[in-house]
């Protein structure tokens, strides 16, 4: 990739021109560009033909001189394009645009570059996760856009084990079924392309959970502990047919630079795509995005019955066998490493991106989060706190709905818990059905955990009352354990409440993070719009795009 004149820009065109067909040519999920750093981004589109495509990135928004340009062709249309430009200006603005050459036809966007240490000029962004693709067009992320220094996606960027409209059968087994998942959510419908559209305004990280592939894959395990994965001679399940298939069209349908794990000395990461990714934005933030999938041990066996004391204990006894990873060790050891050069570094805000929640919720769903491998959350968390690491922010999601809360850690199974200074801010899904609040009262009522007039009570109430519900329902069920209630009022952490509560999970949507040039004050903003189902996308489509995000919860908190 080389910057060029525009007479030599002009003759490339005029050559390769003749090679292209005068058909029309389409970008069906528009342009998106990501991974980006201070000095160089990744740019990515995909067509709905065979195609010559320029890209071309300027500082100007008419994309006069000067501008760098590179050429790629696209024969697979099911294959996206993607190009990484360096040397681009630090804290810049950018604009780009993928064109078919011989067709005039184009598709452009924009994107900001990071800051450099030593700048301390404020940071927004974005962070949801948690999409089907049956619940297309996601109104409730129709207001992300070119504010936002960057959006993370967080997992579950398609549900492979769905039914959708793309792939309409339980299960994606083809690399085909998968690549069709992935281009079904950047596709216009009902008139919104929101996600396309999203990712042409400003720049894209992302990060897989687990319906990448399937759900509650466990990517370190040996295969013959998941019959999903086999037949397979593979030692583990991140080298099974499965799994290389999932990674591959997600790595092909993100604008990410496709990286592998080198010389690690340990077999489960070395060869394995590397998601791992470390960002800092001048001295106001530095993000780092974990893959907690990939090389996670088995998880343990559920809590079948969460008052039994006795599955309560062997479960937690379990969870802190020192010997089970979720992370596996090199990618442990290098956040640990980077959190700390972050903090030595003097940048306020340590942003940690890792799909699985990390706060104590309880045994409950434990085996599949940071609670079911606690010996290995407890490495972490204590590592931030025995280095004094302030202003910690951990972002999760695949819970289907927002809870905010401190996070604190325990050195062994009822041991009293330790404050870390740290809190967490759970994002809820742009579409699942159905969101986290109702799901988790159904699960109680099963359990027994509440009467069949306390859920007729809970039907009953508005939406802030439905949260309070839930909230009441969570805190005493984990009151029992020594663990820290839901919300940030009562702790160390100097946050104050804007609107809503520290629970919001009745709607779909995403969370905003804003952090202050002159103050370095965070504000997190959850943004969401009424859930609905497939069956409204269907027979209610204009309710559906007519659903505009409003605020159901803002808090602010001043950095330490």
């Amino acid at each position: 990739m080389t910057t060029r004149t525009l007479t030599a820009a002009a003759a490339v065109t005029a050559l390769l021109v003749g090679i292209a067909g005068a058909q029309q040519t389409s970008f069906p999920a528009l342009v998106a560009a990501g991974d980006v750093d201070a000095d160089s981004a990744v740019v990515w589109t995909t067509v709905d033909r065979p195609a010559i495509v320029l890209f071309q990135v300027s500082t100007r928004p008419d994309f006069g001189w000067p501008f760098k340009v590179a050429v790629d062709i696209a024969l697979d249309p099911r294959r996206p394009l993607k190009r990484r430009f360096t040397n681009l200006q630090a804290d810049k603005r950018y604009y780009y645009r993928a064109i078919a050459l011989g067709r005039g036809d184009s598709a452009s966007g924009t994107f900001r570059t990071a800051a450099t240490p030593g700048h301390r000029n404020g940071l927004r962004f974005g962070v949801s996760g948690d999409w089907r693709g049956e619940l297309s067009p996601y109104p409730a992320v129709r207001n992300a856009d070119s504010r936002l220094d960057f959006f993370v996606s967080l997992g579950d960027t398609i549900y492979a084990d769905y039914p959708t409209p793309a792939v309409p059968k339980p299960q994606a087994e083809t690399l085909s079924d998968y690549r069709n998942k992935h281009r079904e959510i950047y596709t216009e419908r009902l008139g919104l392309n929101t996600l396309a559209d999203l990712r042409s305004l400003t720049a894209s990280f992302a990060t897989i959970d687990d319906h990448e592939v399937t759900n509650d894959f466990a990517g370190g395990a040996d295969p013959s502990s998941d019959p999903r994965f086999l037949p397979s001679n593979a030692p583990f399940i991140n080298e099974t047919t499965l799994y290389r298939r999932g990674l591959l069209a997600f790595n092909e349908y993100q604008p990410i630079d496709e990286e592998r794990y080198r010389n690690t000395g340990d077999p489960r990461l070395d060869g394995k795509p590397r998601l791992y990714r470390y960002r800092r934005f001048g001295d106001d933030a530095a993000m780092i995005l974990l893959d907690a999938r990939s090389f996670r041990d088995q998880e343990l066996p559920a809590v079948a019955n969460p008052l039994d004391p006795i599955a309560v204990g062997q479960f937690l006894a379990a969870s802190f066998d020192p010997n089970r990873t979720m992370l596996g060790a090199p990618q442990l050891a290098r956040a640990q490493q980077d959190l700390l050069a972050a903090h030595q570094a003097g940048v306020t805000w340590k942003f940690v991106m890792v799909p699985e929640p990390i706060q104590n919720l309880g045994v409950v769903g434990a085996s599949d989060r940071f609670e079911g491998y606690a010996a290995e959350r407890t490495a972490l968390l204590q590592f931030i706190d025995s280095n004094d690491i302030d202003n910690v922010v951990f972002v999760t999601a695949d819970l289907h709905g927002t809870f905010v809360n401190e996070v604190s850690y325990q050195l062994g199974p009822a041991q009293p818990s330790i404050p870390t200074g740290a809190f967490e801010v759970i994002t809820g899904s742009v579409a699942f059905d159905a969101p986290l609040g109702p799901s988790l009262i159904e699960i109680a009522a099963l359990a027994g955990l509440i009467t069949p007039q306390q859920q007729a009570f809970y039907d009953s109430l508005p939406l802030a009352g439905k949260d309070a519900f839930v909230r009441q329902l969570v805190d005493s069920s984990i009151a029992p354990l020594g663990y820290d209630a839901l919300g940030l009022a009562n702790g160390p952490i100097a946050a104050t409440l804007l609107a809503g509560s520290y629970v919001a999970c009745h709607t779909f949507g995403w969370t905003e993070f804003a952090i202050d040039a002159t103050t370095r004050a965070l504000t997190v903003t959850t943004w969401g719009i009424e859930a609905y189902t497939e069956d409204d996308v269907i027979n209610h489509p204009a309710a559906v795009v007519a659903r505009q995000p409003q605020i159901v919860q803002q808090f602010v908190v001043t950095p330490q």
